[in-house]
C-alpha cells in the first residue's frame, strides 16, 4: 500500500515529529508496535528475574544457556540476511525503473508505424505523442507529489 505524506513531513516542526509518526497509516512503527511490546516485556522479565531472582549457580547456568543459544544464532549470519535483503529492495527499485513509461520509446515506435511525409501523418504522429504525454501526466499524477503539485487539476493539465 502506498501512501503519500511528504507534503506533511515538509511542513513537520522538531517537536511535533513524533505527532506525525502516529499519523502514518504505513509507518513501520504502526506495524511492529505489538511485537516490540511483547519483546520489552519478555527482555524485562527475564531481567527482573535473572538480576533479583535467581541464585548465584542459577545465574551461572543462564549464562551458559545464553552462550550455547548464542552459539547457534551464528549459523545463520546476520550478513547473510541483510544482504538477501537489500538484494530484495534493490531489484524492486530496479524493476520499477525499468518499468516506467518513457515516452520516447513509444514514439519511435510510432514515428515507424505511422508512416507518411505529409501534413495529416504529422499531425497524427503529434496528437498521439501528445495522448501519450498526457496519459503520463496523468498516471505520475497519481504517483509523485511533485507532479502533483505541478498538475493539481485537470485544469492545469490542459
Amino acid at each position: 500500500m502506498t501512501v503519500t505524506y511528504s507534503s506533511k513531513v515538509a511542513n513537520a516542526t522538531f517537536f511535533g515529529f513524533h505527532r506525525l509518526l502516529l499519523k502514518w497509516k504505513g509507518s513501520i512503527y504502526k506495524l511492529l508496535y505489538r511485537e516490540f511490546i511483547v519483546f520489552a516485556t519478555l527482555y524485562t522479565a527475564i531481567s527482573v528475574l535473572y538480576r533479583f531472582f535467581l541464585t548465584g549457580s542459577q545465574k551461572r547456568f543462564f549464562e551458559k544457556l545464553s552462550i550455547y543459544c548464542d552459539k547457534y544464532a551464528e549459523q545463520i549470519p546476520v550478513t547473510f540476511v541483510l544482504g538477501f535483503y537489500v538484494t530484495l529492495v534493490v531489484n524492486r527499485w530496479w524493476n520499477q525503473f525499468v518499468n516506467l513509461p518513457w515516452p520516447d520509446r513509444l514514439m519511435f515506435l510510432i514515428s515507424s508505424c505511422v508512416q507518411g511525409r505529409d501534413e495529416y501523418g504529422r499531425l497524427l504522429r503529434r496528437t498521439l505523442m501528445r495522448y501519450v504525454n498526457l496519459t503520463s501526466v496523468l498516471i505520475f499524477r497519481s504517483v509523485s507529489t511533485a507532479v502533483y503539485k505541478r498538475f493539481p487539476t485537470v485544469d492545469h493539465v490542459v
